[in-house]
């Protein structure tokens, strides 16, 4: 359905602002998702569950290397199995091409069966050509010794800086010395966070559809509105020939922006077949290609004062995105509280695995987890509170949220009870061979609203719908939009309807960034703004009243005084057989009073950990979040809770395991405890969540939060291990083999 907008030429009225605080019936109130029912009861649909007439299974061959090159490729005994339709070599699988990593996608076999189709894959003959592969992403020196490493780029601010005759390599050198001599506490570490791979419960895929000459699609997306092109690029058809249909997706977390070669395959071939194809990856391909997280790994020299405020830092960190990506970026290490002399270079590692995709704030967690786990062990050297070496620091923040950081630190030390239970580094109680420790982070994200156009419909009998080409993630999009025309026009959330999924609706922006409802509220509060000044005038002329003096409110439009008014369905019977409609776009990077940018947070984490199984338990988790106007508590703290889980999941039990001398992923057949570990509903200890919304911060507008949660996480954690045991394992995720070889390092027994 293509929606005409005839007013979006018009100046829109406005001016666009919320409603006070104390104005509002449903912003800023709880309200249970809209699409909760469906979901629950299985009867939403999501692209994995679309079973079209006639319809193909695709299951395609992944490299079972990772790193060769195709000799050739033999189907013919795939093509002869009962209910294969079609064969197809993708183009990464021709004769001579180089595969980089396990799991490639080589050949598609489509049948009438999911049973035929893997038969089929079973019987396709590759012939390969092994070649070198390098996969330890946390071994600098054997990255060097192989060829696998490139410049990642290096920053030097100092205080004092180089004259015009200095030759700055000299004097930056002279400098770094002078400062570390000068320094009252200098300390040396080593830190790590390795690569995770997303698994989104739903895996990544599409169900194609040809009708005639136009092309239907239904998507595991996070971009409705922005696949239809790259469809048609690769098709060679016009964007106008392509529906991108996303009803519901079963999470994406930054992996699902593009409709990927295996997407664009099944299209391929339900235009060579005449028949619907779907292609979905299973949960081990999920694993393997899904995308992954960069890992990060550092070397560090700081130094600081005696109140552990750091005053210098000095580091070299490494690290990589698989094949032909490389280090987290250079701007992220230090991370928010940056020493006013600092020196960070970063080298890029190349290796034989898949490549990184987007994952939940992009460099943040690495950034965060190899920076302040430094400050942390500063604290410990000097034998000082954590909270208030974190608070020393504060003074080197570059985001200008030192204040709102001390605030949420208050209130998360409150919410913990930090004072009453922390302890020196490893000098807490000790009940039998399990000792506790807190941990803290903060974190920093811009979250700027998207681009996003709503086209609002009022009908003459009342009803109101509005639609948008964009996605809900489960983050609640459709409710949030749903509370902002309720706000605005004066109705329950139960009397609006909200139309997304379909690339057929005006276009809105993908969902990653933390953008989502920056964007659609903008959209639908100026389009329900200025379809409401349209109904004013006519209830106006019917009342004998001016516009100006009327306002919507309890299904009502009536004057300020309450003498005169009409009920929502009156009002919208003066409409005549025409519904109003109304279009308004929010433009990114045009900040105002709906939407901005720039959010804080202060994470705190209460954990257990048994030294003699190297087990760790979290008990507590407090979540401080600072995310402007929040137009729905109750999805906002389901959010950083889900956040809070991915943490902790890629804290202590999401590791991918590498074969060092094939490569291969080992463990990406299952989420036991021998497979990919992701934590349990037992696993997640008691999470307190605080919505951080002063009128300092609310009056900025929507900024998003599904990203800046998800970053401090490790770090939090990471730090209360140290704080429990008195020693620092050193890389995340902390598994019982880790922590158990962190003790007797320290112990002198390793």
């Amino acid at each position: 359905m293509v929606l005409q907008d005839n007013d979006q030429t018009k100046e829109p009225m406005g001016p666009y602002q919320w409603p006070a605080r104390k104005d509002t019936a449903v912003i800023g109130k709880d309200h249970d998702r809209l699409d909760g029912l469906v979901k629950s009861t299985g009867a939403a649909k999501y692209t994995y569950d679309v079973n079209l007439k006639n319809q193909l299974i695709a299951v395609a061959l992944g490299c079972p290397h990772s790193h060769v090159r195709i000799k050739s490729v033999d189907s013919t005994a795939a093509e002869e199995v009962d209910g294969v339709v079609h064969v197809e070599v993708l183009e990464q699988g021709k004769e001579g091409k180089e595969v980089r990593w396990a799991g490639e996608l080589l050949v598609v076999v489509a049948a009438e069966s999911e049973g035929a189709a893997r038969e089929g894959v079973a019987n396709i003959k590759i012939e390969y050509e092994m070649l070198d592969v390098f996969t330890a992403d946390d071994d600098l020196e054997a990255a060097q010794r192989a060829k696998r490493t490139t410049k990642g780029g290096n920053r030097i601010e100092t205080e004092q800086e180089p004259g015009d005759d200095d030759d700055e390599d000299e004097f930056y050198e002279k400098e770094f010395v002078r400062l570390f001599k000068d320094a009252e506490i200098v300390h040396e570490g080593e830190y790590g966070i390795d690569a995770i791979t997303h698994c989104c419960l739903e895996p990544h895929g599409a169900t194609a559809v040809w009708e005639g000459d136009k092309l239907v699609v239904y998507l595991s997306t996070q971009n409705v509105s922005g696949t239809d092109d790259q469809f048609a690029g690769a098709l060679g058809v016009t964007a106008n020939d392509v529906e991108v249909r996303c009803d519901y997706i079963g999470g994406g977390f930054g992996s699902k922006f593009a409709p990927d070669y295996w997407g664009i395959a099944a299209a391929r071939i339900a235009k060579k077949t005449g028949r619907p194809v779907r292609l979905m990856l299973d949960r081990d391909q999920e694993l393997r290609i899904g995308g992954s997280r960069p890992s990060g790994y550092v070397k560090v020299k700081v130094g600081a004062d005696k109140t552990g405020k750091l005053s210098v830092w000095d580091s070299h960190h490494w690290g990589t995105g698989g094949s032909g990506r490389g280090a987290v970026s250079i701007g992220v290490v230090p991370y928010v509280m940056v020493p006013p002399n600092r020196r960070s270079i970063a080298t890029n590692i190349n290796t034989n695995n898949a490549p990184v995709r987007a994952w939940r704030a992009p460099n943040h967690p690495q950034g965060c987890a190899l920076s302040q786990t430094v400050i942390d062990d500063v604290a410990g050297k000097l034998g000082k509170d954590s909270y208030d070496v974190f608070m020393a620091n504060l003074a080197n923040c570059t985001n200008g949220k030192a204040e709102v950081y001390a605030d949420q630190m208050k209130v998360a030390a409150r919410l913990m009870d930090w004072k009453a239970k922390w302890h020196p580094h490893g000098k807490g109680a000790v009940k039998g061979s399990v000792v506790e420790g807190l941990g803290m982070g903060l974190h920093t994200w811009g979250g700027a609203a998207h681009p996003s156009t709503c086209t609002l419909k009022i009908h003459p009998d009342g009803s109101v719908e509005s639609f948008l080409g964009s996605q809900d993630l489960g983050s609640g999009t459709r409710t949030v939009c749903a509370q902002v025309l309720a706000e605005t026009l004066g109705l329950k959330v139960t009397d609006v309807t909200v139309n997304l999924g379909s690339s057929k609706y005006p276009i809105s922006g993908p969902s990653g960034g933390s953008t989502t409802v920056g964007g659609v509220s903008q959209s639908h509060r100026r389009s329900a703004q200025d379809g409401l000044q349209k109904l004013f005038v006519l209830v106006a002329a019917k009342l004998g009243a001016k516009a100006s003096d009327l306002i919507a409110t309890g299904g009502r439009i009536q004057t300020t005084d309450g003498n005169k008014s009409l009920s929502w369905k009156q009002a919208c019977s003066l409409l005549g057989v025409t519904p109003l409609e109304t279009t308004r776009s929010h433009e990114r990077g045009k900040d105002g009073a709906l939407s901005s940018s720039g959010v804080a947070g202060v994470q705190m984490a209460h954990v257990s950990v048994d030294k003699d199984t190297g087990v760790i338990r979290v008990n507590k988790f407090v979540a401080v979040q600072d995310q402007g106007l929040v137009i729905n508590p109750k999805t906002c703290k389901s959010q950083i809770s889900g956040a809070v889980i991915m943490g902790i999941a890629a804290s202590i039990y999401e590791q991918r395991v590498n074969d060092p001398r094939t490569g291969l992923f080992l463990n990406s057949g299952s989420f036991d405890r021998d497979g990919y570990g992701l934590a349990r509903l037992g696993d997640v200890g008691d999470i307190v969540v605080e919505l951080y919304e002063p009128e300092s911060e609310r009056s900025r507008g929507v900024i998003g939060n599904g990203e800046p949660p998800a970053i401090s996480p490790k770090t939090a954690i990471s730090n209360a291990v140290a704080n429990a045991l008195g020693v620092r394992v050193p890389v995340v995720p902390m598994t019982p083999k880790r922590v158990l070889d962190a003790l007797a390092k320290a112990a002198g027994k390793a």
